[in-house]
């Protein structure tokens, strides 16, 4: 087989909050995963990516810029090996995540998609919102205030009107769901699989897991718990992904939220491997 060129491309900076050097660490110990394989991994930065384009029809990335995820969507339109899909990394924004986990039937929270610049009261009171999660719906969190928790429809809409001052423009709210707060984290097509409480072991981004609190330790079925998250993983197309999901005091559970390739920051040695071998799985099945 020929030498595989694979232009592997890091995530901005600015696209990291508070978790820069763990996504540089998973990126960087992936690309010396393929190198193990044989593979030529040429790196470079998203903003380089972006003023000049890459060569190489095989792309492996951790783009966010909106700017980077079109040009992506671009180069697999013409032919490229994108993963993650720059399609897969759009579906990953709030609304559109809303939209396909619903409308998939993947477990998700009752949930209102919202114009900010809407009078909202009568739809969370008919509805039975009362402590709900105010989302922004047109990317990922890139500030604290980009997810807010509130106690009551009054409180919800004073956020709203906080986010149309930010110049937000959609919002996606989340009835809150009582249960222990679990992150996982799951490489598609491989054996890998892992989850842990982040309020326990102390992980936070934005300190908001405090919300939920320490772990009840519900007993789940972990089994089904990866099986929903598979289901996601296809229906947003997304293969390295992680997220949150609620364990509800019955058991079952329900995805609140769902990344493509996050940092793997608990699990990342035993992470890299098998995100390298789908990666390379996914270029033998194209050759």
């Amino acid at each position: 087989m020929a030498e595989i060129k694979i232009a592997g491309i890091m995530r901005a900076g600015a696209y990291s909050p508070n978790h820069i050097g763990n996504d540089s660490a998973i990126f960087n110990a992936t690309a010396d995963e393929l190198r193990k394989r044989g593979c030529l991994v040429n790196v470079y930065s998203e903003e380089k990516f972006l003023a000049e384009g890459v060569k190489e029809d095989v792309i492996v990335n951790m783009c966010r810029e909106m700017k980077s995820i079109h040009k992506l969507q671009e180069l697999e339109d013409a032919g490229a090996l994108v993963i993650n899909s720059g399609y897969g990394i759009e579906n990953c924004t709030r609304e559109r995540m809303t939209r396909i986990l619903l409308g998939s039937g993947i477990p998700y929270p009752k949930s209102l998609i919202v114009g900010t610049d809407e009078n909202i009261l009568k739809q969370l009171v008919d509805g039975g919102f009362e402590r709900c999660w105010i989302k922004r719906g047109d990317f990922h969190a890139m500030h604290k205030e980009d997810v807010s928790y509130v106690r009551h429809p009054e409180e919800a809409q004073e956020v709203l009107q906080e986010y149309f001052l930010r110049g937000i423009k959609r919002a996606v709210i989340n009835l809150h769901l009582e249960g222990d707060l679990v992150k996982f984290y799951g490489v598609h097509g491989t054996d890998f699989f892992f989850w842990f409480y982040p309020y326990d072991a102390g992980h936070s981004k934005y300190g908001l897991e405090a919300i939920n609190g320490k772990s009840r330790g519900i007993k789940f079925d972990e089994a089904e718990l990866r099986r929903i998250c598979d289901e996601a993983s296809e229906a947003l197309d997304v293969k390295i992904y992680g997220g949150d999901c609620i364990i509800d005091p019955d058991g079952s559970m329900r995805i609140i939220d769902f990344n493509d390739w996050p940092s793997f920051a608990p699990c990342r040695k035993e992470a890299a491997p098998h995100i390298a071998k789908c990666i390379f799985n996914a270029i033998k099945s194209r050759k």
